[in-house]
């Protein structure tokens, strides 16, 4: 029954995974320019955070490290360097979409400007990890996260029609405008798969002790927290092309979406949705933080640990408030939420070959793992998925650009 608890940290995990600013404006844009058609890519980068929490939870549990510091074990300091610094980059474009996007629901909820919302949330999500535990933010955010089933719960409301639903689960070439649909499959990809969710899974089973006997557990943690993740993306999909499509609003900013929970929720469905898009963006923002003072605190060889007070980790506690302060600056700067998002999920994609690849390394090194190591399924799935991202951001970013 103990180790059934570790869903909290698939949960949270989800929660900064799909139900964020990234993940519910690309769901958002794809449903309402191309209704069901784009369910696909929530399935297939579903299937890949799936197979790679679970890969950096067994990790954990077997040699009692986190990815990054069996990177850096495997490959050395020279080496590591590139996808650190990788990382750290997309980790930091990534916080600040979501302190924006958090800021943004703001705006939404009370009419004052973002800009005034930007240094209170940042202020918030350095409080939280300044004088909480990881235990403490793990569970909290994973109980506040369930509103977002109030998209799965509209989605069910509006009656989608199944056979539709299910040919939107194919991959196929859409009638008209290639290139924004190829854009959006890869802001979505990039939304689903990012890398610091399973450096940040993997950090937080070490947090918590994991050991061989938690593999059993860390499967159901991983394949549950993902598929709740999954399902509620794939239920914005559905309440955007059922609500926003057939009004002809296209969900290119965050003000015409807002009030499409209004249709099945009435009048609460406008502060539900708020409340959705900023839960999300905070728990992302926490994990984001977290995972920059975790990856360079492993990198180097440093104290890291949520669960010490900040005087014990000065150089932890210095990492996470660095990266909070430098997340605010593109919302100060005025730079739209939304477009700034993209931009970092498309790059996010561009990087995946860089960080997974070594990871893939390590995931079937027997000197970690002993009898462990990844099957070929899982490196076929994660190959071939990677692969299919990296290809479409290479041919639909150029597009998108060209095409302004």
């Amino acid at each position: 029954m103990k180790s059934l608890t570790k869903i909290g940290l698939g949960i949270l995990t989800s929660v900064g995974g799909y139900l964020e600013v990234g993940s519910i404006g690309t769901a958002i844009q794809a449903g309402a320019a191309f209704r069901f058609s784009l369910l696909w890519t929530i399935a297939l980068g579903t299937i890949c955070i799936a197979f790679l929490t679970e890969m950096t939870g067994r990790l954990a549990a077997v040699s009692h490290e986190p990815v990054v510091a069996a990177v850096r074990k495997r490959f050395g300091i020279r080496v590591h360097l590139w996808p650190l610094t990788t990382q750290v980059v997309i980790d930091l474009l990534v916080l600040a979409s979501e302190i924006g996007g958090a800021s943004l629901a703001l705006e939404l909820a009370t009419g004052i400007t973002i800009r005034v919302w930007v240094i209170p949330v940042a202020l918030l999500v350095w409080a939280l990890l300044w004088f909480a535990t990881f235990g403490s933010i793990e569970h909290s955010v994973a109980v506040l996260g369930l509103v977002t089933l109030s998209f799965t719960v509209a989605a069910w409301w509006l009656r989608p029609n199944l056979a539709e639903l299910a040919r939107g689960l194919v991959p196929h070439r859409p009638a008209q405008d290639a290139a924004r649909y190829g854009y959006l499959a890869v802001g979505i990809l990039g939304a689903t798969v990012s890398p610091y969710l399973f450096s940040f899974y993997s950090s937080g089973a070490v947090e918590e002790k994991w050991r061989v006997k938690e593999l059993m557990p860390n499967r159901i943690v991983a394949a549950a927290g993902m598929m709740f993740g999954g399902l509620v993306a794939m239920s914005v999909i559905v309440v955007a092309a059922m609500v926003l499509a057939p009004r002809g609003i296209n969900g290119d900013f965050y003000q015409q979406a807002a009030t499409m929970l209004s249709l099945p929720f009435g009048r609460w469905g406008f502060r539900v949705f708020c409340a959705s898009l900023f839960i999300g963006c905070v728990g992302a923002a926490l994990e984001l933080a977290l995972d920059v003072s975790y990856i360079v605190g492993q990198s180097f060889g440093w104290a890291w640990s949520e669960d010490q007070p900040p005087a014990e980790e000065a150089r932890f506690a210095l990492g996470y408030s660095i990266a909070v302060a430098l997340g605010t600056i593109p919302s100060l700067l005025g730079i739209d939420p939304l477009a700034f998002t993209m931009f970092s999920m498309a790059m996010t994609v561009v990087a995946l070959p860089i960080l997974i690849a070594p990871l893939l390394v390590v995931m079937n090194d027997e000197h970690h793992l002993r009898a462990y190591t990844n099957g070929w399924i899982t490196n076929a799935a994660v190959i071939a998925i990677v692969a299919l991202a990296f290809a479409l951001a290479v041919v639909a970013i150029p597009l998108q650009i060209l095409g302004g």
